[in-house]
């Protein structure tokens, strides 16, 4: 009995091996077309940038034609439409892979080997990688939140350190320094209040409002709950906002404004 429970266990894990292969492959096909289409038309937008659509309209009637011609319209919506579409396919696709390949891996090992299953279905085994790719998107988050607030910090070292050896040097004549800095503070408020208008808080809101309204405005525009064509860009944009929002920035905002 044994013997066949470890047969189908090898079955099993064999049926995860082709299933992890394919996907994969798919995934890496998908990744391809977007990167290229992605390529392609950054492409058209620097053509039309350096006067394409002008040089088009100096063709007279042909460029106007070529212009308005069906499978140009139909191409530059696919330039659109791919990457939006792409993206979203290969996140799902990674989503089955992971739930599909775990599932059976792991059932497999219980046959094998004995070892007891993590989960009885595959959707215990989607939600455990949705639980691991919101752990790995906050990760990302905070290190970007981290790099940022250093980044400021840095600016406004630099800028103090330079008027104070500007001060020193019309005090007593030293050695003037020839690189000079910009004032980081005007910089700095307006990113700080365009943050806040994004998410919709006052400019004196504190770190609990903010979060509340970020998590509001993530759900609003979070691509797989909100189906319009720029719910990315915009979720994007509240994700830039709320990583800027840090409790050391409002601290500096209070203390400049």
């Amino acid at each position: 009995m044994n013997i066949f429970k470890k047969l189908f266990g090898k079955i099993i894990y064999g049926i995860g091996k082709i299933v992890d292969a394919v996907l994969g492959f798919f995934i890496l096909i998908v990744n391809f077309i977007v990167t290229a289409v992605v390529s392609v038309g950054k492409g058209f937008l620097g053509f039309i940038g350096l006067g394409g659509l002008l040089f088009l309209f100096m063709l007279g009637p042909f460029g106007i034609a070529l212009l308005l011609n069906p499978i140009v319209f139909l191409i530059i919506f696919l330039f659109v439409i791919v990457p939006i579409l792409g993206t979203k396919l290969v996140s799902y696709l990674k989503y089955i892979r992971y739930m599909t390949t775990e599932f059976l891996f792991d059932h497999a090992d219980s046959l094998i080997y004995g070892k007891k299953s993590q989960f009885r279905s595959f959707s215990e085994y989607g939600r455990k990688y949705k639980r691991m790719e919101e752990d790995r998107r906050r990760k990302e988050q905070q290190q970007r939140q981290a790099e940022q607030q250093r980044m400021w910090e840095e600016k406004f070292r630099q800028w103090h350190e330079y008027q104070n050896s500007q001060s020193w040097n019309n005090s007593y004549g030293g050695y003037r320094n020839e690189q000079t800095y910009a004032n980081p503070t005007t910089e700095f408020k307006n990113k700080y209040e365009k943050s806040c208008d994004v998410l919709g808080v006052r400019y004196d809101a504190d770190i609990y409002e903010i979060k509340l309204a970020y998590r509001k405005k993530a759900k609003e525009y979070h691509p797989d709950l909100n189906k319009s064509p720029n719910a990315t860009e915009l979720f994007q944009k509240v994700n830039d906002a709320y990583e800027f929002l840090s409790v050391e920035n409002i601290e500096r905002y209070k203390s400049i404004k």
